[in-house]
């Protein structure tokens, strides 16, 4: 990392620095959380939850509001956006080690593949025929790209990722270990007592700067393709059947589970542990709190759950028996309305 100073971070950030002439030297030599944050080190304030830590903080350095800088002891970094500002701070830290541009000797590379400038492809990577990777894209140890894949530049595949055949990766996208992208979907007919497997003739389509956790799994498209838009940033763990469509700027947290042929709009939040049925559209927008389930279509903006909150176990199991009641529960009321009325 280039900047040390406090003065040099504050300019890379864009942020005023709010302190001490003195304090514009400050070397800062990472980031910590406020509350174990010490000297030499940057933290950030952006939750009231955590005001406490902030008025005790020894941190170097805070990113904060301008309407919170009178409640800190330390210098301050103002920012309309402290969570933001951070997000950028992280990158500047960011000690990920970087590989070599080189293709390993113990990588196997098709002939008729195309390597862009700068790429770098650790050992025991394959590269099927037909292949295109853009420039300074990294592929990690063990990653298979099958046949007639195309992979944007700068992109970051870590160890053990595989892309079966004809993938479409975008540009600057990153997919994390024991990610699947391009596996069959889930297709069967059913004949007698057997089932006969329909081939999934569809692809998957990535767009740009999408991000795929560890371990999730994005089908291909039975006839179709499977698409996911720009800007898409998927957790681990995530299944996303075939054909489903994501749009750009959406976040799906862990766990999730995406049926077929679903289509979620754009900038909508997944929240974890959501399952969406098969043939359901959710329009834009839209936010799905943790461990929903998702068996209608979406039309309007906003914020949706279902199931019922924590409990104890006892009234938890007294609450779901009334659950099922409800039922007659509001026929019976209906006919004690009804008579009521007829009695007046």
């Amino acid at each position: 990392m280039t900047v040390t100073t406090l003065k040099e971070l504050a300019t890379a950030l864009g942020l005023e620095l709010r302190g001490s002439r003195s304090a514009a030297s400050t070397v800062i030599e990472g980031l910590a959380a406020l509350a174990t944050a010490g000297p030499g080190q940057l933290s950030f304030y952006n939750n009231p939850r955590y005001h406490a830590d902030l008025c005790s903080t020894r941190a170097a350095a805070v990113i904060l509001r301008p309407e919170d800088a009178a409640d800190c002891p330390a210098t301050c970094l103002l920012s309309s956006n402290p969570y933001l500002s951070y997000a950028q701070a992280s990158q500047l830290f960011d000690s990920r080690p970087h590989e070599p541009v080189t293709i390993h000797a113990a990588a196997h590379v098709d002939p008729s593949a195309l390597v862009g400038a700068g790429v770098s492809i650790a050992a025991n990577v394959v590269v099927g025929a037909g292949v295109s990777i853009g420039a300074g894209t990294v592929i990690g140890a063990n990653c298979v790209i099958g046949p007639d894949c195309r992979i944007g530049a700068g992109c970051l595949l870590y160890p053990n990722v595989t892309l079966y055949h004809a993938v479409v990766l975008g540009e600057r996208c990153i997919v994390h270990s024991a990610a699947v992208v391009g596996s069959d979907g889930f297709g069967f007919a059913k004949s007698g007592n057997r089932y006969i497997k329909i081939a999934q003739l569809g692809a998957v389509v990535i767009g740009n700067d999408v991000e795929i956790g560890a371990g999730s799994s994005i089908d291909r498209g039975a006839l179709e393709d499977t698409v996911i838009e720009d800007g898409v940033k998927i957790d681990n763990q995530v299944q996303i059947a075939h054909n489903v469509r994501i749009g750009s700027n959406t976040v799906i947290c862990g766990c999730c589970g995406i049926a077929g042929s679903s289509s979620i709009g754009k900038n909508c939040t997944i929240a974890g542990g959501v399952g969406v049925i098969n043939h359901v559209n959710i329009c834009d927008d839209v936010t799905v709190t943790a461990m929903s389930l998702v068996n209608q279509d979406i039309s309007e903006p906003g914020v949706y759950s279902s199931g019922t909150g924590i409990d104890a176990t006892g009234n938890w199991r007294r609450n779901i028996v009334r659950f099922r009641q409800l039922d007659e529960m509001w026929r019976r009321l209906l006919r004690l309305e009804k008579h009521k009325h007829n009695l007046s």
